[in-house]
């Protein structure tokens, strides 16, 4: 292993033992740290060396490989832990990065379904029960059905839907405790639908299965033991069209949209919405507020006194 390498290796370490960081996210930083540290050899450097104008070169080469700004920003946000980290250790005197302003991205809003629309999806997928022939077609409509139904019903990320053990559910029926990102536990509230779909699921939910499956709430062939997202979202691709939907606008991120961008348009508060989500900070909730905001337009122009008169000129 060369010093790069061990370098890398000993900061990932840090990050999942000091920090908790999630699997996904050191997978992450691996590669962008990788992608730098090569790129550094390429100019003749090492990590130890790298200067300000190395990283400035750096992101200028992102940048032209057409990388977006929202990727990239991530990618700084990796180098600036990664050398904050070997200052702290005493390998360097300084911190190439601390100058390095972050690539500018506009705040786009979260794609999300219609109150009617995500009512079409559930429709398609009672319809796809009561169409299916044979147990094994039955068993996955009942369990797409309790998919789409728990997912709006709670916001859940994807991949705590499909990871849920059977043990999330133990404690009480009306609510699932869930496992979120950096091991942080939440109760989330199910909706009498969810309730019972999930209830039906259960039902049919195979029974004979394999150690490494038996613990799972949506059990399955792959090396989890559970669904894949993948799996998931192809399914919610098919409920689309059975819809009417393009399903291009449909996945199971779009639908924790919906399940946020509606609460907050029926009047929930923000921070309860952030809970929900599972936030660790509420600025990343506060993208919702497009949903406030067109509300309360609305609701100026229809009952504001001075909104239906005729506009003053000079």
């Amino acid at each position: 292993m060369g010093e790069a390498d061990s370098l890398i290796e000993t900061f990932l370490e840090m990050m999942t033992a000091e920090r908790n960081a999630a699997a996904n996210t050191i997978a992450s930083y691996r590669r962008d740290l990788a992608d730098y540290a090569g790129f550094l050899v390429r100019q003749g450097r090492t990590l130890g060396q790298a200067a300000p104008e190395d990283v400035e070169a750096y992101f200028a080469s992102v940048e032209g490989r057409g990388l977006k700004p929202a990727t990239a920003a991530r990618r700084l946000s990796a180098l600036r832990q990664f050398h904050r980290f070997v200052l702290a250790d005493g390998v360097r005197t300084d911190d190439p990065t601390s100058r390095i302003e972050a690539p500018r991205r506009g705040r786009r809003l979260p794609k999300y379904l219609s109150e009617e629309e995500v009512e079409a999806l559930l429709q398609a997928a009672v319809k796809g029960i009561e169409t299916a022939a044979g147990l094994s077609r039955q068993r996955r409509a009942l369990r797409q059905l309790a998919l789409v139904e728990m997912l709006y019903a709670t916001g859940l990320r994807v991949s705590e839907l499909v990871g849920l053990p059977l043990a999330a559910l133990a404690h009480d029926p009306r609510f699932a405790l869930v496992r979120g990102k950096g091991g942080r536990e939440r109760l989330v509230p199910l909706s009498q639908p969810a309730r019972a779909a999930l209830s039906r699921w259960l039902e049919v939910r195979p029974a004979a299965l394999l150690p490494k499956q038996a613990k799972w709430l949506f059990p399955a062939g792959t090396a989890t033991g559970h669904m894949t997202r993948q799996h998931f979202a192809q399914g919610m691709k098919a409920l689309a069209i059975e819809a009417g939907i393009e399903p291009e606008r449909v996945s199971p991120h779009v639908l924790r949209h919906a399940f946020a961008s509606h609460l907050l348009a029926h009047g929930a508060d923000l921070r309860v919405v952030q809970t929900l989500l599972g936030h660790a900070d509420i600025s990343t909730t506060e993208i919702y507020t497009h949903v406030l905001d067109e509300k309360l337009r609305t609701l100026v122009n229809r009952h504001h006194p001075m909104a239906k008169l005729p506009r003053r000129t000079n």
